[in-house]
């Protein structure tokens, strides 16, 4: 196999991730509230601290489904808290369920989270052509302007920074390197 991008490392949970997920556009709501609350829980971390407590996150966080997070007591707060299989951060465990009210309320206006999520790319995800990681941005005028609609909205932890590499994630962009494989194989999915 021709190289991949150089992030992932040797690790096999993190190219599973690169080879199988990270840039494949999703429009499943129930996934794209998955990675908004991942990314969030990333802030200052490594992404792979955050995909080696995946699986327990979905257990606790009830498959991500955000109905049923945004009904989470202080009680739930708590219990989160205590569970060393999730990053035990009062504020973003909170923030995740603010951001689950905060994206019902989006489902709502805009019939989902995808359609309202996928207009600030026009509705196909944006390819780049990146030879080098250096050239990767960590910040774009799109992921600027999505963080500051989300922040109006009433999320939390969507920084711009964030947001980017949520929109990496979940392939509103195609920041593969071109002598990654998996760019070829990303462009011209939507």
């Amino acid at each position: 196999m021709e190289p991949r991008c150089p992030w992932c490392s040797d690790d096999p949970l993190y190219q599973r991730y690169h080879d199988e997920e990270w840039g494949v556009p999703v429009h499943d709501d129930n996934t794209l509230f998955e990675f908004l609350i991942l990314e969030g829980a990333q802030a200052g971390l490594s992404w792979i601290t955050v995909l080696r407590k995946r699986e327990r996150y979905r257990e606790v966080f009830d498959g991500f489904d955000p109905a049923k997070v945004a009904r989470y007591t202080g009680k739930r707060v708590e219990k989160l808290l205590a569970d060393p299989g999730i990053i035990r951060n009062r504020l973003k465990i909170v923030s995740a369920i603010r951001n689950a009210n905060a994206f019902l309320a989006v489902q709502q206006e805009f019939g989902s989270f995808d359609r309202y999520l996928w207009a600030f790319v026009d509705g196909k995800p944006i390819v780049n052509h990146f030879h080098t990681l250096k050239e990767c941005p960590t910040v774009t005028p799109q992921a600027e302007a999505l963080s500051k609609d989300l922040k109006k909205r009433g999320f939390n932890f969507v920084g711009p920074t964030i947001m980017y590499a949520f929109m990496q994630a979940v392939g509103m962009v195609n920041d593969h390197l071109v002598s990654c494989p998996r760019h070829k194989a990303c462009t011209g999915l939507s």
